[in-house]
């Protein structure tokens, strides 16, 4: 997904203005949010897989929420404030 995406999105997110650092990160989360969300969500049949109990999707799906609810939050949050994803960087490059 991103080997064919990213070099052709990167030269417009970066024509429009925005940070490529930031926009990794962006994707990046993104990206883990698409492997917890059903229907195709990679890593929900991974913990299904070795349950013991072998109790219902349903379950996983539900234990999930959560943790996709503070995904949801974390890309709003790097929305609204991208010195979050850029203050680490801008430390290490000076």
């Amino acid at each position: 997904m991103m080997i064919t995406t990213i070099p052709l999105v990167v030269p417009v997110v970066t024509s429009v203005g925005y940070d490529p650092i930031w926009f990794g990160i962006f994707l990046v989360v993104l990206c883990e949010a698409s492997l917890v969300t059903p229907p195709v969500g990679m890593n929900l049949y991974v913990v299904q897989g070795i349950r013991t109990d072998k109790g219902p999707m349903k379950d996983i799906i539900i234990g999930m929420l959560p943790f996709l609810a503070m995904m949801v939050v974390l890309l709003a949050l790097l929305i609204y404030f991208p010195i979050l994803a850029l203050w680490l960087p801008g430390k290490m490059i000076g």
